[in-house]
């Protein structure tokens, strides 16, 4: 029997990518699904895909910047269902480029999406949770929230914020009988490469160096499966767990092939 059957999931980015991926798994393990995503028209697409298909999911248009909106959709959940067993704060943004090239509002439309979303999440999750005296909260990161990537500064910001949160919770929530996860995938075959903004970026010349990466599905089972065992840091892709090694072994490796990297930007001509 799938831990998951019966059991209640709020998904934030629900329309697409993995937060789309998650939902159609956890519907296909029995759970009752919230797909949660500012873009309503590609969120009735995702729950109508689901329920065309005699799953359990329910649509709710939601900015994650808006924490009275976010704190509806928990209530609205808890209200319906009479529970929330996991709560997937996975909305997510980026901006490519240097940080010399930002403005203020690149940086602060990354974090307003990225850590807001995620501590608005929190803050409407945890609560009834604790009452409940079960629960789990997942925190969408990256392997930019455990390696410096350089390109995507406010990017990187936002995602070791949220490790370092979910880390932080995750010892407080324990004993509260709540866990906390925290999940890092490397590459992803979702749209977020073709829909972030870039400044004064090459996006073509970008994706085509990038490996293909594997797709949404695969890094959806792989983050239930963390689950299931309870982890503390999810990291998704073998070349992801190759380079958080490399990072906890030699930072200053790490560093330099950061440098290497950002050199080969510039030379590829890729940013300026």
């Amino acid at each position: 029997m799938s831990i998951f059957n019966e059991k209640v999931a709020i998904i934030t980015g629900g329309a697409s990518g993995i937060g789309r991926a998650l939902g159609r798994e956890l519907a296909r393990r029995g759970a009752k699904v919230v797909l949660a995503d500012i873009n309503g028209s590609l969120l009735k697409e995702a729950v109508d895909s689901l329920t065309n298909d005699g799953y359990k999911a329910k649509a709710a248009t939601v900015d994650v910047t808006d924490r009275e909106a976010v704190q509806k959709l928990v209530d609205g959940a808890v209200a319906e269902y009479g529970r929330l067993d996991f709560m997937f704060n996975n909305a997510g943004i980026g901006v490519g480029g240097m940080a010399r090239d930002f403005s203020y509002e690149d940086w602060k439309k990354v974090v307003d999406i990225n850590l807001y979303g995620v501590i608005h999440g929190v803050v409407a999750a945890y609560p009834v949770m604790i009452k409940q005296g079960f629960g789990h909260i997942i925190n969408t990161a990256s392997l930019a929230g455990l390696v410096v990537m350089p390109g995507e500064i406010s990017y990187t910001a936002s995602k070791f914020a949220i490790v370092g949160l979910s880390n932080v919770l995750r010892i407080e929530a324990e004993r509260l009988g709540v866990r906390v996860s925290v999940v890092c995938p490397g590459l992803i075959q979702t749209p977020i490469y073709r829909t972030s903004k870039v400044v004064k970026m090459d996006r073509e010349k970008g994706l085509s160096m990038l490996p293909k990466g594997i797709s949404a599905e695969e890094c959806a089972a792989v983050i239930l499966r963390g689950i299931e065992r309870n982890k503390a840091i999810i990291v998704v892709t073998g070349f992801a767990k190759f380079l958080w090694i490399l990072q906890r072994i030699s930072p200053s490796l790490v560093l330099w092939l950061g440098k290497v990297a950002l050199n080969r930007l510039r030379s590829e001509k890729i940013i300026e």
